[in-house]
């Protein structure tokens, strides 16, 4: 079903010409932006990425003509030349159609005025200065702002949008641990990370819990998960491109194919880990792990192997080569290049998920993920705990901790970069674009 964004749209009133007049103004308590408006046929276009970095917001190619503008905690999907935007499973219809300009992606005004501030929920559009307002709390966001602005009265979104909520009943545990800040310091290359949302539309993954309780689908939780820790990402300075960003299956092999076609610098693949069955007690098992691509040397991380790679069987059979020679060794010395990169950004990870998770750490381990290995490129993959153990499953689903959990795997990534970066300096015939150094 499609919506109307506003019966009556504040900006209708005035000719798309007296919008221009002026930029738009966008702005919180210490600092404002002039955001110059592009005119269209059917009204003003924003290039959604000027908004940072008073709002949120980061803006990702997908395939083709669509694109994704993470917003908060939300998604907001458009498609060039289509005048209707998706959150979730609900549609809105746009003034106009987005636009590339440049290779760079325009978006209605009405979008970035109406649609974002429901999203965010402090922000405010205030439609006679043209200003959209940040507040530094929610508790400012009240019905007298919205009144004085004349935006619509929306209640901030405490969880996920419709198309990424994970099947559990979401329970109250309280204000969530607070996150560590992100690194200081900007990179001095705009970077781009590759985010997998682990599984997807007929491969569920992971179900859980064991002993009754809501259930969970691991797709879900990896999906949510993933898309948090886009957004958080781009709130760092660091591009982000998905493997997926609804509930559909890609192929392993895929995944790490669309990280080498976009020139990605990181992939980071996220999970929800099970215990066996056979196990003494499998639903006390508990904790979380950051993998790399190597041999697995424990039979642990050989179940963990065999579980996440069990997805093939949901695949077409590829007409690939497997056992073609030279594919391998060339294969095998990509990989190589970036393993001691890889296990560097694990162990980041494994740290920063230590500061704020609830479970234990249980380290970083090597296996041989068929989702790594088509990436060339330091690529890791994070169990964020055990969707099979009651107490776990019900941390990952909370929209609070799921913010915990990306602020923390988006601090470790930003820290591997700037440590990357550092290395690198000064030395002769490296670049510093698409998979991190080349010689």
């Amino acid at each position: 079903m499609i919506v109307a964004l506003l019966a009556a749209f504040q900006l209708a009133v005035a000719s798309p010409a007296a919008a221009l007049e002026g930029p738009l103004v966008v702005k919180d308590a210490s600092r404002a932006v002039s955001v110059q408006l592009v005119p269209s046929a059917s009204g003003p276009l924003v290039r959604a990425e000027q908004l940072r970095p008073i709002v949120p917001i980061t803006v990702s190619h997908l395939t083709g003509d669509k694109w994704l503008l993470i917003v908060g905690s939300s998604a907001i999907e458009v498609e060039v030349g289509a005048s209707v935007a998706r959150v979730g499973e609900e549609s809105f219809q746009l003034a106009s159609a987005p636009e590339i300009r440049k290779g760079a992606l325009y978006v209605p005004l009405q979008l970035v005025v109406e649609l974002v501030p429901r999203l965010v929920g402090n922000l405010a559009w205030d439609a006679q200065r043209f200003e959209l307002r940040a507040f530094s709390s929610l508790s400012r966001y009240t019905d007298a702002h919205v009144a004085q602005s004349g935006a619509p009265s929306t209640e901030r979104r405490s969880g996920p949008p419709a198309d990424e909520s994970p099947e559990v009943g979401h329970v109250n545990r309280g204000p969530a641990i607070a996150a560590s800040a992100a690194p200081l310091g900007a990179l001095r290359v705009r970077r781009l990370v590759v985010v997998d949302a682990g599984h997807g539309g007929p491969d569920a993954g992971m179900h859980g819990p064991l002993g009754g309780g809501p259930r969970v689908l691991e797709k879900n939780i990896t999906l949510a998960v993933a898309k948090r820790v886009g957004a958080a990402l781009g709130q760092r300075g660091i591009d982000v491109k998905y493997t997926r960003t609804s509930d559909t299956l890609i192929a392993l092999s895929d995944r790490g194919r669309i990280a080498n076609d976009a020139h990605a610098d990181l992939f980071v693949s996220i999970h929800v880990n099970a215990a066996n069955p056979g196990w003494k007690d499998p639903g006390g098992a508990r904790g979380f792990e950051t993998y790399f691509l190597a041999e697995a040397k424990t039979e642990d991380a050989r179940r963990v192997e065999r579980m996440e790679n069990e997805v093939v069987k949901f695949e077409a059979k590829s007409s690939a080569r497997a056992g073609d020679p030279l594919s391998f060794i060339l294969n095998d010395m990509a990989q190589n290049e970036h393993l001691r990169e890889s296990n560097e950004l694990a162990e980041l990870i494994q740290r920063r998920l230590g500061r704020i998770h609830p479970g234990p750490s249980r380290g970083v381990k090597q296996a041989g993920f068929r989702v790594l290995v088509t990436a060339f490129m330091p690529a890791v993959l994070v169990e964020i705990g055990f969707g099979s153990n009651p107490a776990e499953a019900e941390y990952m689903t909370d929209p609070a901790r799921m913010d915990v959990l990306a602020a923390a795997v988006s601090d470790a990534v930003l820290e591997y970069l700037k440590r990357y970066e550092r290395r690198v300096a000064g030395e002769p015939g490296v670049t510093t674009v698409g998979g991190l150094g080349r010689q």
